[in-house]
């Protein structure tokens, strides 16, 4: 069987030589590496370069997936097939090829659920992980040591090498996420798919969508069809609005997970609600619908706390997009609620948090909803600036744990300098430097090491209207707030970091990135 198997292969890979016309194995000597396992983004928890043990692809290479690595092997087939026009079949087993072998198992007990072994020799390479999710994470680290010509759509007659050495990695903490604000203004499904692509690299986690907004609600909730129909048609400055069916929700969710990554929907409520007040008029307290806005002031809109009519439709669009979101965690929003009063605040929320239980849900908001009661499996987001924050603190002594976003060091919508013509500033300018040297067990006395759930660098869309912009304002700072949820705390320096994120910008440019050039970072 072994030998039929072989000769199979060996026919594929055989055709596939003559159809590229690429010379064979002995054809060229590997030429230098254009970076080496140490130049890892995130930079990895071991890692150990090897000048002399570069492997080199050829038409003869194949992928080996070992019991239940299929689905990670055929994406790395996608990753590298368009640029080397390689057949690159994938196969169970592998006698006497050049190969990259996938395996599940046999891994360093320390890797856990997304981490990851790989070891590159001069023979093959071998990634190994205890699950898909660490696989797929291995192979985000195995795509950096080829040339970024690696990244081209298109066939590129070129030594194809992969950097020699051996890594161990697994992350600090288990969310690593960004957020993409599409209430501001709307971004397509394909938009959204192309931003997942570009952020799970960094091995990102998580997409939190901010869905409903002041300015637009984007998802179609069915009990109340009016809210994406009519409130979906605006977006901040008068631009053209949008929203996602149920079935492009959906596909979305699919799509992320793929890629390993878990959708976390955001209604935001019971302020930054206008959008839904403008439609219906029954959840306003007057029972007349307000006017629609496109500006981008905060803080004037509020649900009818005592109405029973607000928790109708709050338990419905729980309940709607509950069903559709296989994640485990809902956010409720909860920030900047200037014109619901403190009580109010928290009547509210005593009401609505048991209805995200209700349908199976577990709670994320923004970090104002500390002041309710809530649950310890509730994991709150911090959004402001550093500093003491008491019922921060209670809430971590009692369990909860918090994802840092600090925005003057995470909001990858504040402007890099006062030149920035996209952006805002009302957070400081953030340069490079600014969103990577902070730490999230550093930021809020009381909220430790212990007390922390990961990152998130939010992307908020005033001032974003295209997909270019969300590239120009996430890269190169998205990569630095994910090394700061994935690396370890000692692992991490400004000098170390700033040569590391040099050699990205390569691949950047093969991607069609286009990224701000920092000149805090001597870019190759």
């Amino acid at each position: 069987m072994r030998k039929t198997l072989s000769r199979a292969v060996l026919g594929v890979t055989v055709l596939g030589l003559a159809a590229v016309g690429v010379p064979g194995p002995a054809a060229a000597t590997p030429a230098p590496s254009e970076r080496q396992v140490t130049d890892l983004v995130p930079v990895p928890v071991h890692a150990v370069a090897k000048a002399d043990a570069t492997f080199r692809l050829t038409p003869l290479t194949v992928i080996r997936a070992g019991h239940g690595t299929g689905e990670v092997a055929a994406y790395l087939r996608g990753l590298l097939r368009p640029a080397t026009g390689f057949p690159l079949p994938v196969v169970p087993v592998s006698p006497g090829l050049s190969a990259i072998s996938l395996d599940l198992g046999h891994a360093d007990p320390r890797v856990g659920d997304e981490g990851y072994q790989l070891d590159v020799t001069k023979n093959g390479v071998r990634l190994r992980a205890n699950t898909s999710a660490g696989l797929f994470t291995g192979v985000q680290s195995l795509r950096q040591l080829l040339p970024s010509a690696i990244e081209a759509k298109t066939v590129q007659h070129r030594t194809w090498t992969i950097a020699g050495g051996s890594v161990l990695d697994y992350p600090r903490f288990a969310h690593r996420g960004a957020m993409l604000d599409v209430a501001r203004h709307f971004f397509t499904p394909k938009q959204v798919k192309k931003y997942i692509d570009q952020i799970v690299q960094y091995k990102i986690n998580t997409l939190h969508l901010h869905l409903t907004d002041d300015q637009g609600w984007r998802i179609e909730i069915k009990s109340w069809p009016r809210l994406a129909t009519e409130g979906g048609k605006t977006a901040a400055y008068g631009d053209p609005g949008g929203y996602y069916t149920q079935e492009q929700y959906r596909d979305i969710i699919a799509y992320a997970a793929s890629r390993h990554v878990t959708v976390v929907p955001e209604i935001d409520m019971p302020g930054h609600t206008n959008a839904a007040q403008s439609v219906y008029a029954e959840l306003n307290c007057d029972g007349v619908a307000v006017p629609p806005r496109t500006d981008i002031e905060v803080g004037y809109s509020s649900l009818c706390i005592n109405s029973p009519t607000t928790y109708r439709f709050v338990a419905d669009v729980i309940r709607e997009l509950a069903a559709i979101t296989p994640g485990e965690y809902l956010s409720i929003g909860g920030d900047e609620a200037h014109s619901t009063s403190a009580e109010d605040y928290k009547t509210f929320y005593e009401k609505v948090s048991p209805m995200v239980a209700k349908y199976g849900k577990l709670i994320t908001g923004w970090h104002e909803i500390v002041k309710t009661p809530l649950p310890t499996s509730a994991v709150p987001q911090y959004w402001d600036q550093g500093g003491p924050n008491e019922d921060m603190a209670a809430a971590a002594a009692r369990g909860n744990k918090f994802i840092m976003s600090p925005a003057n060091h995470a909001y990858l919508d504040m402007k890099y300098t006062e030149s920035t013509k996209l952006g805002q500033d009302w957070a400081g300018l953030v340069e490079v430097r600014d969103a990577y040297e902070w730490d999230p067990a550093t930021l809020v006395p009381g909220v430790e090491e212990k007390s922390v759930a990961g990152v998130e660098a939010p992307l908020w869309t005033e001032a974003i209207r295209t997909g270019d912009d969300i590239e120009y304002m996430a890269f190169p700072r998205l990569p630095g707030v994910a090394e700061i949820g994935w690396s370890p705390r000692a692992s991490r320096t400004w000098d170390g970091y700033r040569e590391r994120i040099a050699k990205q910008a390569p691949r950047w440019q093969a991607q069609g990135i286009g990224f701000y050039r920092s000149p805090q970072v001597d870019w190759k």
